[in-house]
């Protein structure tokens, strides 16, 4: 049982790394269920790309529509752009957990009239920002938890379109696939040195930390690119570098150097083999109730 697996490897690596914040085996068994929930989350896009998808999970204007399924049904019928563009924008909205994808939804079925898909956009990419000027009042739903400061608002200190030139501009003209080669041809064909090689290059708007680090994540669960985090990219981190230093240090605020804690997440994970993703994710999580398990969906 994985959960068993995790807890053990726990229980040998606070005191073999001197895991300060593991004081008790409550900490450890939250933490172990923490990287299980994390791991479930990360199951479920193999899920979702694992059977052929249907055209009508990617039609914004269909309520059928979903967003995970719609990058799979475009990869399926490879159509690297339209999954690219997709991921950009899950990652601008990010998903709460009451309105769900519907923001996202409406700026991409236009409101039921239409789709503001990457052909559209991009052959005339004022068009779209008017209609966004123009109708961002109608647009439902919200913004996820994580993006819950952007707003769609034309005066807005870093309004979408703004994000969206930036994206356009940073993908450039041969699109999704050939800037992903070239990426990978730039970089070489480790998956962590291309990862960390995008993230470096990414300067897109309201991206911070966070959001370069879904966006890419999202790329090589996909599989537009041969990429995957080799790092938690803790500096800017909040609740992962929060989590990461009650961790190693037994405190959400230390002085330890973040090479250092990083350079003890990259020997922890040498034991538990879950990845930088999961390692970021379950962190962030379990910071928030160290020794009682909470399941945080948004």
């Amino acid at each position: 049982m994985e959960r068993k697996r995790l807890e053990t490897e726990l229980t040998i690596a606070k005191t073999a790394l001197g895991l300060a914040g593991l004081v008790n085996q409550a900490t450890i068994e939250t933490l172990a269920l923490q990287f299980v929930a994390s791991q479930r989350r990360e199951d479920y896009y193999e899920q979702v790309q694992a059977k052929p998808v249907s055209a009508a999970r990617a039609d914004p204007n269909s309520s059928a529509f979903d967003a995970e399924r719609a990058v799979a049904h475009h990869m399926q019928q490879g159509n690297i752009d339209e999954a690219g563009w997709l991921i950009f924008l899950m990652t601008h909205f990010a998903r709460p957990v009451g309105s769900k994808w519907l923001r996202l939804q409406d700026v991409y079925g236009k409101l039921g009239t239409g789709t503001w898909n990457w052909a559209n956009v991009t052959a005339n990419p004022a068009a779209f920002y008017d209609w966004l000027d123009a109708n961002w009042q109608q647009i439902r739903g919200k913004f996820g938890n994580h993006r819950k400061y952007t707003s769609l608002r034309p005066n807005a200190q870093i309004p979408m379109r703004k994000t969206v030139a930036d994206y356009l501009a940073w993908i450039g003209p041969a699109g999704h696939a050939g800037f992903f080669a070239n990426a990978v041809h730039a970089a070489g064909n480790d998956p962590h040195v291309i990862f960390d090689h995008l993230y470096k290059e990414m300067k897109i708007g309201t991206f911070a930390r966070l959001g370069k680090f879904d966006y890419l994540s999202l790329v090589g669960r996909y599989g537009l690119a041969p990429i995957e985090a080799g790092s938690a990219y803790l500096k800017g981190a909040t609740g992962p570098e929060a989590g990461a230093r009650l961790l190693v240090n037994g405190a959400r605020k230390s002085a330890t150097p973040l090479g250092s804690i990083q350079g003890k997440l990259d020997a922890l994970d040498l034991r538990l083999k879950v990845g930088m993703a999961i390692m970021e994710d379950a962190l962030c999580n379990w910071q928030k109730s160290p020794a009682k398990f909470v399941h945080y969906l948004g």
